[in-house]
């Protein structure tokens, strides 16, 4: 069963008068109270004044003119298209079309054997790559790990080679800087054909956190999202408010400041290299204001984040934002219901590149293999309920009803043999439907248990890699790439 790219949009939290009032807000928050920046961004600012925007330097405050911004947003795809290795995983991202990956940078994971926490390594970020290959509900990777063994300036080259070389599906992440987006396009290049083959076939694409909220840029970031731009390799423009602490506390107010920040960086982006390639990137989430901490799990996320795709999609930008978070430490009952309710509320929402949506544990500092394997079976329940009710004649089934007659039995039927592996949703394996001594006899497993001994026999097989031989060579010899997974 195709569970991607299928349509979403049959939830929408914003009324279109709703829409209307928070983009005419957020235009009049760029124009009155404008956004700030680090130091460092002075040709950027220059870019901005030269193209109607006011600076006042002595609080380094930039205000946009509406019709600027209008102008400039204009200009961004309607549609990017982010590419696998293997075309099969491509993914086109425009209109309602619903795609559900992966996501994070968490520096935790639960050893697949103690069940205990530990600091992840390079070897996890590319063990969970082949994993998540494996996982056909999981469309697309976003490195979900740090890799805490190696030195922070081999972090860029070294994260996506363990991606690239571990899954075949399209591979998202940060860059710590320009440097390492260079050796990154150089690696990907290499791996493409050439720049060239690369610019028309995306296997990577750049999260690029320009924003500082509230309404802040970033100056590093904002450095490698131009850059980006340049070299046309798509972005993602993430912002990620929390209501409370880095946003107003209302749910409106955090998604007309939010909107805001996407709408400085569409322009910032657009004005750098007009048609560049990018995503919406809003992601608005919860300040926990016992602790001060990250909300990820709470129900409001996913009804924000549905709204992320009403406002994007507004402008006619596709977008990126977050579903499948938890605040639960391990996979429990929390981290399922937590993770339902805001894949489900996203998916339906219609959102495009739907990240942190398997894996991620404890408010995004950890992940587990298993949460994986579990997540993969709960977006595929989401993708069945966007898959919706297939009415049509062989669907209705009149003359099989009539053949059958009253008091008869369908489950013999070639109708229902016909349909019966895909007219409803197949289990990856995690979910249990068995009767209760069969269940017993096979040793009485819960859903973490199953989902661990799945990804253990996921992960037992050959340790392949998606980069070819003479290529992977080229690549060691050029870069320092420390992966050994012999």
């Amino acid at each position: 069963m195709d569970l991607m790219g299928l349509e979403g949009g049959q939830y929408t939290p914003l009324s279109q008068k709703q829409i209307e009032t928070i983009h005419a807000a957020s235009l009049t928050i760029l124009e009155k109270t404008g956004i700030t920046y680090e130091q460092g961004l002075d040709d950027t600012v220059q870019m901005l004044d030269a193209n109607g925007a006011a600076i006042t330097r002595e609080d380094n405050r930039i205000t946009f003119p509406k019709e600027m911004v209008l102008e400039q947003i204009t200009k961004a795809p309607k549609k990017v298209v982010l590419c696998g290795q293997d075309p099969k995983h491509d993914l086109h991202l425009t209109e309602n079309r619903v795609h559900l990956g992966t996501g994070g940078a968490a520096i935790k994971i639960l050893d697949l054997d103690t069940g205990k926490a530990r600091p992840t390594t390079l070897m996890d970020l590319y063990d969970v790559s082949r994993l998540v290959d494996q996982l056909d509900n999981i469309h697309f990777l976003v490195r979900p790990c740090i890799p805490t063994d190696i030195k922070e300036e081999a972090y860029d080259i070294n994260m996506y080679y363990a991606c690239l070389t571990g899954s075949a599906k399209h591979v998202m992440s940060g860059v710590n800087n320009e440097k390492g987006l260079h050796d990154v396009m150089d690696m990907a290049a290499m791996i493409a054909g050439s720049p060239e083959k690369l610019k028309k076939r995306p296997i990577i694409s750049v999260i690029t956190s320009f924003a500082i909220s509230p309404l802040k840029l970033c100056t590093q970031s904002t450095k490698i999202m131009q850059e980006a731009n340049r070299h046309h390799i798509p972005v993602a423009l993430s912002s990620a408010p929390m209501a409370g602490s880095t946003s107003p506390l209302t749910m409106a107010g955090t998604l007309a400041q939010l909107h805001a920040e996407q709408l400085a960086g569409i322009t910032i982006c657009q004005l750098t290299n007009p048609g560049a390639p990018l995503l919406y990137g809003g992601i608005p989430g919860m300040a926990n204001m016992n602790t001060m901490g990250y909300l990820g799990g709470a129900v409001e996320c996913g009804m924000m984040n549905a709204a992320i795709h009403q406002l994007s999609h507004h402008i006619k930008v596709p977008n990126y934002n977050s579903s499948g978070l938890t605040d639960a430490k391990v996979p429990d009952a929390q981290a399922g219901y937590e993770k339902a309710f805001t894949a489900l509320l996203a998916s339906m929402g219609g959102s495009n590149y739907i990240h942190h949506s398997a894996g991620m544990l404890e408010s995004m500092l950890a992940i587990a293999h298993e949460q994986f394997v579990i997540d993969d079976e709960i977006i595929g329940n989401c993708c069945k309920v966007l898959k919706g009710i297939e009415v049509d004649e062989e669907h209705l089934a009149l003359e099989v009803i009539d053949a059958v007659g009253p008091g008869g039995n369908f489950m013999t039927a070639p109708h229902t043999m016909t349909h019966i592996r895909s007219e409803y949703y197949n289990s990856n394996g995690v979910t249990d439907r068995k009767i209760r001594n069969k269940w017993e006899q096979e040793g009485s497993l819960d859903a973490r248990q199953r989902a661990v001994k799945m990804a253990k026999a996921l992960l037992a097989g050959p340790k392949p890699s998606h980069v070819p031989e003479e290529i992977n060579t080229a690549i060691r010899t050029k870069f320092n790439i420390l992966l050994r997974t012999e």
